[in-house]
């Protein structure tokens, strides 16, 4: 199946045939990479399923998954990568070394594993001074050594002057699945509740803030932080955890949006239930924002089937990471695909992907 999409995708010479893809739009009206590509919306969803997808192949990407879930030696194991350009390098409540860190890690907890082991590769502008990499460096360190994780190899590239932002990182990490867990968007499943592991949003304004010079009243932290031990304290109450999802770039909406996709089930949301702190609130209707699409790095979703919710709320509340854990809705056989809000005000509206980023460069 993914050779012949690659055939039909490919013109004269190699070349990719842009007019032969049956992607919608807008991804053909965009012969060129724009900023919304990366920002984890409905461009990010159409450039993997319509380039990358084809190009590699195989069943275990097909999952679109936090993490890739293989089988090696006998062991479950959970695979994940990613890179961080985020800018400013600090921020309040952290650094791009904790994000790279955090990130990974999450990415492997949301399919239940134990994370391990992680890579680290520096990308180096030239002229950026040692001491900022130095910085960079301790804070990767010892965001490792606060998750349980260990960095086992590396890279350092240094690329001209002017050809990047000081630093960026690449994080991959490996992690165990134990036994009898099955953590994936497509378990989603009708009578489903829907939990938030705490207030939303504070991330993406944190950046927000302090690379634009804004002032808000009160400072505004990042929630960056590693979950994996979030995620032990729930698989305690039970394994049977239908799906896990860390709503980072494009936020709540599109993790929300992402998984009732996969599952094919609609999901609907109470909006006065969703925990979203005043200073992120006032933020947002300053600068015209929806907080269900600002990103988070220390929260996690969780699709919980019904006789299981109670407990794992519990569970979440007792966790320093889950105080604030919060029910805000539930998952249905209706609107399969969609995700509804009911508003404050007695009416809904329908939650869609976001087609880009925000906030650019939130990670």
């Amino acid at each position: 199946m993914a050779e012949t999409q690659t055939q039909t995708q490919t013109g004269a010479g190699g070349a990719p045939d842009l007019l032969g893809w049956s992607c919608p739009l807008p991804l053909r009206d965009h012969p060129r990479v724009v900023m919304g590509h990366g920002g984890g919306g409905v461009l990010s969803a159409e450039l993997v399923a319509n380039l990358f997808a084809p190009a590699f192949g195989g069943p275990v990407l097909a999952g679109l998954a936090d993490s890739a879930v293989v089988e090696l030696g006998g062991a479950r194991l959970a695979f994940s990568t990613d890179s961080y350009v985020v800018r400013p390098l600090f921020f309040p409540g952290g650094s791009i070394g904790d994000l790279a860190v955090n990130g990974t890690v999450n990415d492997l907890a949301m399919s239940g594993a134990q994370p391990a082991y992680l890579s680290c590769g520096f990308i180096l502008e030239e002229g950026v001074e040692t001491a900022v990499v130095a910085h960079v460096a301790q804070a990767l360190g010892a965001a490792a050594r606060a998750a349980g994780v260990e960095v086992v190899t590396g890279d350092t590239k240094v690329v001209e002057a002017g050809h990047g932002d000081g630093v960026y990182l690449n994080t991959a990490g490996i992690g165990l699945v134990p036994a009898g867990v099955d953590i994936r968007p497509q378990r989603a499943a009708p009578g489903d509740v829907v939990i938030v592991s705490g207030e939303i949003g504070l991330h993406g304004v944190a950046i927000m803030s302090v690379r634009e010079g804004l002032e808000f009243g009160v400072e505004i932290e990042s929630d960056c932080a590693a979950l994996s031990s979030l995620v032990a304290a729930m698989l305690a109450v039970t394994p049977d955890l239908h799906v896990l999802r860390d709503p980072t770039r494009g936020g709540l909406a599109a993790a929300l949006g992402e998984i009732a996709e996969a599952a094919r089930v609609g999901v609907v949301v109470n909006e006065r239930a969703v925990p979203v702190p005043a200073q992120v609130a006032n933020a947002c209707a300053i600068l015209g924002l929806d907080p269900f699409y600002v990103a988070n790095e220390g929260k996690l979703v969780a699709f919980v089937p019904r006789e299981h919710a109670d407990a794992v709320l519990a569970a979440m509340r007792a966790h320093p990471l889950g105080v604030r854990s919060a029910v805000i809705g539930e998952c249905v056989a209706d609107h399969p695909g969609m995700v509804v809000c009911r508003t404050p005000f007695g009416g809904t509206r329908v939650i869609d992907l976001p087609m880009g980023e925000q906030l650019p460069r939130i990670c």
